[in-house]
């Protein structure tokens, strides 16, 4: 299984960089399911609910409630991997052996260490301090 984080799922709903042509042609040549983590709605669904409280002109929410819902009907379309019992017990795992990685990116890793998922991610760096958790960047 590949897990998509955050940052390279943006690029594949963006659909407009090279970065989405490598992205996807090496996610079509794989012979594994692809899903994201709800961690990454989270992610997104505050970004987008953000945009919306700031939003200063009614242009500005209209643009905002239509990211928030090509967002709802995106994530519709997706396999979408619970942050549950397992990966909680990862995530606590993580914690208490001191892992420096932000909150939401552990869950993610958490989540993919539950699943034993390659975690596709621009942020590398980071998660590469996650012991025992598979990480490339294919964009």
């Amino acid at each position: 299984m590949i897990i998509l984080d955050t940052d390279l799922l943006t690029i594949i709903q963006r659909a407009e960089s090279q970065e989405y042509e490598n992205l996807v042609d090496r996610l079509d040549a794989a012979d594994d399911d692809v899903a994201v983590s709800i961690v990454s709605f989270e992610e997104q669904m505050r970004g987008w609910l953000a945009f919306i409280a700031r939003a200063s002109t009614s242009d500005d929410q209209i643009k905002g409630y239509a990211r928030l819902h090509g967002l709802l009907e995106d994530y519709a379309n997706r396999p979408i991997l619970d942050f549950d019992h397992t990966a909680v017990i990862e995530y606590q795992r993580l914690q208490n052996s001191k892992v420096r990685v932000g909150t939401m990116d552990l869950k993610i890793a958490a989540i993919a260490l539950a699943h034993n998922a390659l975690l596709l991610s621009r942020n590398i760096t980071d998660f590469r301090r996650v012991p025992g958790l598979r990480v490339d960047d294919w964009a």
